[in-house]
Order: C-alpha cells, then structure tokens, then sequence
C-alpha cells in the first residue's frame, strides 16, 4: 500500500516508543497484585466506577469505531450518527440500571456463567464456545486494523504487521490480566482522542469550517440526504438503505442491546467494579464521551470523503477502510503524526486487549474449568488462562487475515453481531422477566435464533436475498434472530418443566436475591450525583437533544 505510506521522522516513531514503554510498563505493574484467578480476570473486583467507566468506553474504541465508523462517515454520512445515539447509549443505560444489579448481585464471573444459573449447561456451553468464537474473529478485525497502520508507518507486509502488533497486547495482558487491560484502557482512550482530535481539527480547517464541509458533502456523489438522520428513512432511498423500523428495532433495540448488555467483553469491565453502585454507574458513565465521540470518528470520515479524490474503491488504497490513514498522510505534520498513529495504534489495542480478555476469562471459566479439567486448584486456572490468552492471540492472527477481505470492517462486525448478540439477548430478555421460561427453552431460542440470522446471511451472500446494503441486511438479520428466538422460547416452554422458583432466586425479576434486592440496589444511590437512574435519564436526554440539528 505504497498510497499509504507516512512521511515519519524521527520524533514520530519516539512518541510511539514511548507509548509501548508505558504500556508495557503497565502490565509489569499490574502483575504484582495478581495473587489468584479472580485478580487476573476479574482485577478481584476492587475497580473505581470512573476508572472502570472509562475502560468501558475504551473497550469499544477499537476497529469497530476508529476505522470503521469513520469508513461509515464517508460511505454513509451523518447516518452513521444512529450507531452512537440510537445504536449505543440507551443499551449502555439499560445495562447500568436494569442488568447490572442480576450481573454483579449474582456473583458470577461471566455472561455464560448467568445462563448456566439461568437455564441449563447445554445454553451454558453453546453460549460460552459462540462467544469464543465471536471474540476470537473480533479480535482479528482490531488486530487486522492494527496492521495497516503499522503497514503504512513503516510499510512492513501486512503479515508481518500482524504479529507485531499482536505481540505487543500479548505481552501486556499475559502479565497484567484484566487490571493491565483496564488501567491501558484508561491511558489509551486519553492517547486516541489525542490523536484524533488534530485530525478533526485540521482537516475541517482545510475544508473552510463546518459551513465548508456542509458544502462539499452536498456537492459529494452521497449529496444533501448524508447531512441528515432520520428525515430520509420513511423508505429505503438513504445512503444508508434503511427505513426507520430497521435503524430503530434493528439497530436500536436488537443489535444495540444485544451487544452491550449481554457482550461479555464489556460486562466484564462493570464486574470489575469495587461495589454494586460503582458497577451499575461504570457503562452510565461510559455513556457520556460515547455521545461526543461521532466528533472524531463520523466528522474525519466526512472530510476525507470530499478530500480524498476516488474514496471508496473496492481495493487498494481508496477503501473506505483507509479514510482516517489517508487523512494522517494529507493533514498531519510530523509530531503531530506521531501522536495520531500512536493514537490509532492505542485504540486496535485496546479494542483487542477487550477480546482477549474476554476470550481468556470465558475459555477458562466456562469451558475448561467446567467441562474439561474440574476442580483444580486455584493457581492452575491462573496458568491456563495465560496460556488461553497466548492461544486467542494466536487465532487472533489468523482471523485478521478475514476481516482483509471486506472493504468495510464495519459491515463485517455488524454481520458477527447479528449472529452472535442479537439471539443472545432475546434470550436474555425473555429469561430475565419471564421466570416460567423453561432451561430447554433458553437453549433452543439461543439456537434457533442464531440460524435464522446465519440463513439470512447467506442468502443475502448467495443472492437469494435482496438488501440495499450490507449494513441493511444486519439490521434485518438481527431482527430474524431476536423474533426467532422469542417465539421458540414461548412455544419450547409450553411443553418442557420450568425451573423451581427458589433455583431462579437473585436471576430474575419478582424472585429478588438478598444481593439483588430493591433495598441491596438502592443502597449506594443516596448522594444524587451518583444516583445511576438520574445520570442515564441525562444521558439518554442529551442523546436525544444531539439529533435535533441532524434531522
């Protein structure tokens, strides 16, 4: 990719030194206070709600946001806005208020450990190898994105760039664990808007200003329709080629809420919080810079489509994918460069430091120390779940070599999450406020949902199906999966045994636990600035608020 290359000098690649000292600095640090398992994948429970909220909100600052959604900006315009205010915030309240207090109330250690208590083991193993296998492929798109910056730094082939940068998380949190990923996180979400916020800055400066910008998108092949939200979406006639009920109960509800409140990769963050209150605030708090981060993901995409001469070609250099390196290569002086590869390097780690402990934690917990090799001691599950972390890694490198192929990661995740999230949470939801719903039916809907999103896709893949784009058919796919999955919960229960209600005390609604009673929730809510109700009733208003100039 000679078209991506980047004139660094020598204080770029220092800055960048300096960066992997830190964080591997880090991981050192944090492997002193790793004295059993629960330290290296849970950081034994004892985080601050600012710092894990801020971690939570890191996590998700991998591919998926930088390169991706600043791929959508420019593919998609303003539409891109719904992953954020429809797509993202009011999950992450719903989590914080409603699911945290069953999440961290029931003392497990992971999303599948939940369905096991919930349901039966056969839910319990079908959802602990499925999030493995999502974890695994997520991680190579992070680390492929990883890779074409380390390509276009240095211009290494792409393999190469690959297992560097794998090397690098590897190295962190197979020392540190989860509190060496966390406390990362919190640098690293610091380093990434330092890095994206000159190329904000320059690029609308470059284009005359927001008046400028607002021009040139208009005269752009996506015209005046890009500016807007929801205005175009009473049909499919949208860059986007979705109607409002797919943004809304695709988008919205299905995919937004099966990622975030039932994404182990994300919960894992809020168990790790000090306290029941610090745990139901930490995705609350996340919430907030989650609103303003369109500024430097969607705004770069939209410059860079009215900049970059032949943006969007199916190869090359001119992928979308390309539109935040492109931007670096036009816009940045060196220093200023330096701090913005470091900042894209900052968020493909952290983004895959997120999978990876998730992967590590679920493959040690959930399949290994319940199906294979039980009740061993403690220390053992801490070697295997290093060695799991090694062995993520790895198939990490492989999959990277998959997200390559598609011109948009962003449709790529979005495909995986309507396989793998959308069934997922139908399954919780339904389990969580029904408690007649049965252990066989948890198993099924989880089953039954996921095929009818994968029929879905490929039929869309084989031309059986017809979509208006990649991202439409996700929404729809996902959609099948959660309705799917509900009616065959509602129709396996009919015919097999419900659990007994004192199994399902403390999981679900209307059986309260003693560690997830009204009284046991509340308890922690009495100052009012940390009232979790009150602070996602803000941010879930300032989201709306945010939509009125884009409309």
């Amino acid at each position: 990719m000679s078209g991506l290359r980047l004139d660094v000098h020598f204080v770029d690649y220092l800055i960048l030194a300096i960066y992997f000292i830190t964080v591997l600095g880090v991981g050192f640090m944090a492997r002193q206070a790793i004295r059993n398992s629960s330290d290296f994948f849970l950081s034994g429970r004892s985080m601050p709600a600012w710092v894990t909220g801020l971690a939570f909100v890191s996590a998700n600052l991998g591919a998926l946001e930088i390169i991706g959604m600043a791929a959508n900006g420019a593919q998609y315009g303003m539409m891109t806005l719904h992953y954020y205010w429809v797509g993202a915030v009011p999950a992450m309240v719903f989590l914080g208020i409603v699911m945290m207090p069953f999440y961290y109330g029931s003392k497990v250690r992971s999303v599948p450990e939940f369905l096991r208590r919930r349901f039966n083991r056969p839910t319990h193993l079908f959802n602990a190898i499925s999030f493995a296998v999502a974890q695994v492929l997520i991680a190579g798109v992070n680390l492929y994105a990883l890779a074409l910056i380390l390509q276009a730094l240095l211009g290494w082939p792409l393999w190469l760039s690959i297992v560097i940068g794998a090397a690098i998380v590897l190295s962190y949190i197979t020392l540190g664990g989860l509190s060496s990923a966390i406390y990362n996180e919190v640098l690293q979400f610091f380093v990434i808007l330092a890095g994206l916020i000159p190329i904000t800055i320059i690029g609308l400066v470059k284009v005359g200003g927001w008046h400028g910008l607002v021009e040139k998108v208009q005269s752009s092949k996506l015209g005046d329709a890009a500016l807007h939200t929801f205005s175009n979406t009473a049909s499919t006639d949208n860059p986007l080629g979705a109607s409002w009920i797919g943004i809304i109960f695709g988008l919205g509800f299905v995919l937004s809420f099966g990622y975030w409140t039932t994404n182990f990769a994300e919960v894992q963050r809020a168990l790790s919080a000090k306290d029941m209150n610090a745990a139901r605030r930490t995705p609350i708090i996340g919430a907030f810079p989650k609103l303003l981060i369109p500024v430097v993901t969607v705004i770069p995409g939209l410059i860079a489509l009215v900049t970059v001469q032949g943006l969007g070609a199916d190869e090359g250099a001119l992928k979308y994918d390309y539109a935040i390196p492109l931007l670096m290569r036009d816009l940045l002086p060196n220093g200023v460069l330096g701090v913005a590869v470091t900042g894209l390097v900052a968020s493909f780690m952290a983004g895959m430091a997120a999978n990876v402990s998730g992967f590590n934690t679920v493959f040690t917990y959930d399949i290994w120390q319940s199906y294979i090799r039980k009740d061993r001691p403690d220390g053992y599950y801490l070697r295997v779940g290093r060695i799991a972390t090694i062995v993520g890694v790895v198939i990490g490198i492989g999959t990277a070599f998959i997200a390559a192929d598609f011109n948009n990661i962003m449709n790529y995740i979005q495909a995986l999450f309507s396989l793998f999230n959308a069934p997922l949470f139908a399954t919780f939801i339904v389990g969580m406020f029904w408690k007649r719903m049965s252990p066989w039916a948890g198993f099924w809907s989880l089953l039954l949902g996921f095929l009818a999103s994968l029929t879905l896709y490929l039929g869309y893949l084989g031309d059986v199906f017809a979509f208006n784009s990649d991202l439409e058919e996700s929404f729809w796919g996902a959609g099948a999966a959660f309705v799917t999955a509900v009616v065959v919960a509602f129709i396996v229960t009919l015919f097999t045994p419900s659990k007994p209600d004192e199994e399902l005390r403390g999981l679900v609604y209307g059986l309260a636990g003693s560690s997830t009673s009204a009284e046991t929730i509340v308890a922690g809510d009495k100052v009012w600035w940390r009232n979790p109700v009150l602070l996602g009733g803000i941010a879930v208003g300032l989201a709306i608020v945010l939509y009125i100039p884009f409309w």
